[in-house]
């Protein structure tokens, strides 16, 4: 049983490095940062109760509190909200998706509200640990940081371009204004996830290193403080030109799991600053309570500045209001799902051809405006699919806000 450790992955660290002090040039002053900056194993504070035996396989859902097992005869209570949980869980079998998962986070608490792994066939393990899925266009929203951190854009920069819709060839990256027939601000190229915009913005304004560091600081290199064991989200951005586009813009270099991609949202979702992710509320024995947690949020990082967050839920609005996910949020006669509740969002789509894999990723938070929980959810399909991450998203939002009585909001 892993700790309650917090460690700095050296994707962390060149985050921090980002967001903390100047522009770090070169690999050499880089490196020597990240020495100074990572803590040993052995230095890192440990703290917390005694999780032997923590098993998210193995939830107990009751009506109005949801359990877990450990050691010695003792069960954790979990901040897991049963409504959303079950709703989650109930998605998830009701279209036997090949693999799924879910995670709701309180926005301003850091508490886990949802936190549900389907596997439909096969061995059971918890979709939510693992980060094998690639990142795809979720991971425009790092780029879009870099972007507005960096080189000073922001949502009504505007790129004309051409092609680059579902690949990313390199003269689609070089403007030339007699064939760049169309034109998009940056929100619009998030919402629609138009690859060849961000390719071209990133050749421009960017280098590896800047949006290696961006990734750091939203904790892509280092796995996520929490009561179980998770894989660290993977980054590997690449020097030549046209592959730095091409991950720039959310082709493949990276992975990520869905306890970290709900991190991401969460961050910008609360102005810029990640909270630890908590799980456990309180530890008993029979009727007598061991342990309860009794602790204010703990900021783990400021991810980018207020501002940034700001124009980064500009951007992630389009997604769900013009973009790839309106048709997932709004019904046959583009009537909202969510009546009077703005989602702000990012998708992310690739396909492993030949393992038969086909991800799909919705992440983002709601209400846009005054947030109050982030989601991320991931469903993995065949070429043969039912439903997607971003209508797994919706309905689970759904059954968040019904249960709060929004006006005109029905449970899934």
């Amino acid at each position: 049983m892993r700790g309650w450790t917090r460690w700095i992955g050296i994707g962390a660290a060149a985050g921090l490095v980002f967001a903390l002090g100047p522009g770090v040039g070169g690999d050499i002053a880089l490196q020597g940062a990240l020495r100074k900056i990572a803590p040993r194993a052995a230095d890192a504070p440990k703290a917390g109760p005694n999780l032997e035996g923590f098993d998210l396989m193995r939830l107990d859902l009751r009506p109005r509190r949801v359990l877990a097992p450990l050691s010695d005869g003792r069960h954790a209570e979990l901040t897991l909200d049963p409504v959303i949980q079950r709703a989650a869980l109930t998605e998830m079998k009701k279209y036997r998706v090949p693999e799924a998962g879910v995670v709701v986070q309180d926005v301003k608490t850091g508490s886990i509200l949802a936190y549900a792994s389907y596997v439909n066939e096969g061995a059971k393990f918890d979709v939510n640990a693992k980060a094998e899925p690639p990142a795809a266009s979720v991971f425009k929203v790092i780029t879009s940081a870099a972007l507005v951190e960096k080189a000073g854009l922001n949502a009504k920069t505007e790129q004309c371009y051409r092609g680059g819709r579902s690949r990313l060839m390199a003269d689609e990256l070089r403007d030339d204004p007699a064939r760049d027939k169309w034109c998009a601000t940056l929100a619009m190229a998030m919402g629609r996830s138009l690859n060849v915009v961000y390719g071209r913005l990133a050749q421009k304004h960017l280098t590896p290193e800047d949006v290696t560091a961006m990734g750091g600081a939203f904790g892509f290199g280092a796995s996520v403080p929490f009561p179980v064991v998770n894989e660290a989200p993977t980054i590997e951005i690449p020097n030549d030109p046209l592959e730095f586009a091409r991950a720039s813009a959310g082709f493949w270099h990276t992975t990520l799991s869905p306890l970290a991609a709900v991190t991401i949202a969460q961050a910008v979702a609360n102005g810029g600053v990640t909270l630890e992710p908590r799980i456990v509320q309180s530890i008993h024995k029979g009727k007598e309570k061991l342990w309860e947690d009794t602790r204010e949020p703990m900021v783990l990082r400021r991810t980018v500045k207020p501002e940034t967050a700001a124009e980064l839920t500009t951007m992630m609005i389009q997604t769900t209001q013009n973009g790839s996910a309106f048709k997932s949020f709004h019904d046959r006669r583009g009537r909202p799902f969510l009546p009077g509740i703005t989602v702000a969002g990012k998708t992310g789509t690739l396909t492993k051809h030949k393992a038969n894999r086909h991800y799909t990723w919705f992440i983002g938070f709601a209400p846009a405006e005054k947030p109050e929980i982030a989601i991320s959810a991931l469903v993995v399909n065949t070429p043969t699919w039912r439903i997607k991450g971003p209508e797994l998203a919706r309905n689970v939002l759904r059954a968040y806000f019904s249960k709060k009585g929004a006006k005109g909001v029905s449970p899934p």
